[in-house]
């Protein structure tokens, strides 16, 4: 079953590419609006150099701004399950937080702390915040008051139920929050290269964008994609073996 639904999308995604390649090949979509996907392709082989080079900047940005996303997220779901001062405070300001356009604060970072990394990684941290927060204390709010109270009538310490009850029952909710925080971070990441710096994705698309080279535009959208696609795929590898017990009650449901 799971095999016949990835070879539909597939066909999907072929047939797209198929129709493309035709309306462009034929000449009924201009090139210079629409690159094929073959010189898309070959600009991708072309320039893989560059490519690789400005990916590496943007998945450095990436990486250290999810993974301060992911302590910072983890901390104040843990404060605002524990503590509900620290909710009615705490829980606003994160929404507010994902009401402000990422374009509107990214100069704002850029005029504070220059054409550097650390603006990049800030609004990586921005943007992944606030769906690892939530998913984590959704995950903590949804384990069962009485196995709650069960531990705590065997002795249990606070840290001890954080262990044992809160943070299993989290897990998939965490690694949920972690594939969206994963796919908005990488693309904050490129919009604030957009904005200014010395290299990565972003930079080189308003460099390739400035020069009219359309296929290398595309080129550098396709290869965010990939890494967007390769992200999750990696992160749900991990959710699996770190969760071994769901493949168990999958297998139990369809049974």
């Amino acid at each position: 079953m799971k095999l016949m639904k990835k070879a539909q999308s597939l066909i999907g995604i072929a047939v797209i590419l198929i129709l493309w390649q035709v309306l462009t090949g034929l000449e009924i979509v201009p090139s210079f609006i629409l690159p094929s996907p073959l010189a898309i392709l070959e600009a991708m082989v072309e320039k893989r150099e560059l490519l690789f080079y400005h990916a590496e900047a943007t998945l450095l940005e990436a990486f250290l701004g999810l993974t301060i996303g992911v302590v910072l997220g983890f901390t104040l779901a843990l404060t605002m399950e524990r503590f509900s001062l620290f909710y009615q405070m705490l829980y606003p300001i994160l929404v507010i937080s994902q009401t402000i356009p990422i374009v509107a604060i990214a100069p704002v970072l850029i005029i504070w702390f220059g054409y550097g990394i650390l603006p990049k990684v800030v609004i990586v941290v921005v943007s992944s915040l606030f769906p690892i927060a939530i998913g984590l204390l959704d995950g903590f709010r949804s384990v069962d008051p009485d196995r709650i109270l069960l531990l705590k009538s065997m002795q249990a310490t606070d840290r001890q139920i954080i262990r044992y009850a809160k943070l299993p029952e989290a897990q998939p909710y965490f690694f949920s929050s972690l594939r969206i925080s994963a796919t908005y971070g990488l693309i904050g990441a490129v919009l604030a290269e957009l904005l200014g710096g010395n290299s990565g994705l972003g930079v080189y698309l308003t460099r390739a964008r400035k020069s009219y080279a359309f296929d290398e535009m595309f080129a550098i959208i396709f290869l965010t994609t990939l890494i967007s696609l390769a992200l999750v795929w990696l992160i749900k590898r991990i959710e699996k073996f770190a969760t071994p017990w769901k493949k168990e009650e999958e297998r139990r449901k369809h049974v």
